[in-house]
């Protein structure tokens, strides 16, 4: 599957993803996100974990408001 970047916050979001069979990555810094197919991130900071300019190629979902169901389905979204 795919290699999924998410926010340290959002523990629901990432045991989601695991059981759908996703490496699941803690983004912590612009480094983690280098080689990840999509990104999620809980939006409570503008410039999320310091970064001002796109570091990965992927998608990029915003969770803010969102269930960890409906961000699991984006993600499958995006990938497809």
């Amino acid at each position: 599957m795919a290699r999924i970047g998410v926010e340290e916050t959002l523990t629901d979001v990432k045991e989601a993803l695991m059981e759908m069979g996703h490496e699941v990555i803690t983004l912590r810094n612009s480094d983690d996100a280098a080689y990840c197919d999509c990104c999620v991130i809980s939006g409570q900071d503008k410039d999320v974990m310091g970064m001002s300019t796109t570091s990965i190629a992927g998608s990029v979902i915003n969770a803010q408001g969102h269930t960890a169901d409906a961000i699991t389905q984006m993600v499958n979204d995006k990938l497809q």
